[in-house]
């Protein structure tokens, strides 16, 4: 049986300005291939209301789980919540548990909870809370979309929180071959060879060390005796040549 697939929806002016770099693509993908799903696409967007529903609605259809970031906090410009909830047709308001969560955490460090800091504990009806153990104010997951923050280090807290629930698959193996030949010269016998493997993944990547052209082809796969093989065949392909 395929492993689930997944999609990943960043979504902030920051990233698209350049401003900020985006470090929670490279986690989630991490932690998805361990747990055996399989991430498919990644995709940024705007704080745009419509652009954000209309990319919640396309990915939710088209994968097993999409996952998003950014745009759960206090302020004017987090609208995530509100462009998931659209996407689903569902009420969204103040949720009782969301807040019972944010009054403990702030009555604890002696601050308000004033209604700025109460626009997190806003939570589409239907949806299932995430928690943050960082900074307390819940992501959640509604039918198949995951909704957390942006802050890489709240985001891989609700990403540990969020996985246990989800059915992973076969975690996905990789091993590298180097092969200090250009790319045109390997790319029929790679090609052939990929062709016998349908069940993994080939990937080329090239390089240029000292004016001369290789390439590290990385094989990816549920089967570790299965890529064993295949790099023991593409090895010999290209022995001499190998690293």
């Amino acid at each position: 049986m395929p492993n689930p697939t997944a999609a990943l929806l960043v979504i902030g002016d920051e990233i698209l300005s350049g401003r900020t770099r985006d470090a929670n693509m490279y986690h989630l993908a991490q932690e998805l291939t361990k747990h055996g799903i399989d991430l498919k696409e990644v995709r940024v967007v705007s704080d745009d209301a419509d652009a954000i529903t209309a990319a919640v609605k396309a990915l939710s259809a088209g994968y097993e789980h999409v996952f998003t970031s950014g745009g759960i906090g206090p302020t004017h410009d987090d609208i995530t919540a509100d462009c998931v909830a659209a996407a689903f047709g569902a009420p969204i308001d103040v949720r009782d548990d969301a807040r019972a969560v944010l009054e403990a955490h702030y009555d604890k460090q002696g601050i308000e909870l004033n209604d700025a800091r109460l626009r997190m504990a806003r939570i589409p009806q239907g949806a299932t809370l995430i928690d943050n153990p960082v900074s307390a104010a819940p992501g959640f997951s509604l039918q198949n979309v995951h909704v957390m923050a942006g802050v890489p280090s709240i985001f891989q807290a609700m990403v540990e929180s969020l996985l246990p629930t989800l059915t992973g698959g076969a975690p996905i193996q990789s091993v590298t071959l180097r092969i200090t030949r250009g790319e045109g010269d390997i790319a029929g016998p790679l090609g052939r060879l990929a062709s016998e493997y349908p069940d993994l993944s080939f990937g080329s990547y090239p390089f240029i060390q000292n004016g001369a052209y290789g390439a590290n082809v990385v094989i990816r796969g549920p089967d570790a005796a299965a890529l064993e093989t295949a790099r023991g065949k593409l090895a010999a392909l290209f022995e001499g040549d190998t690293a």
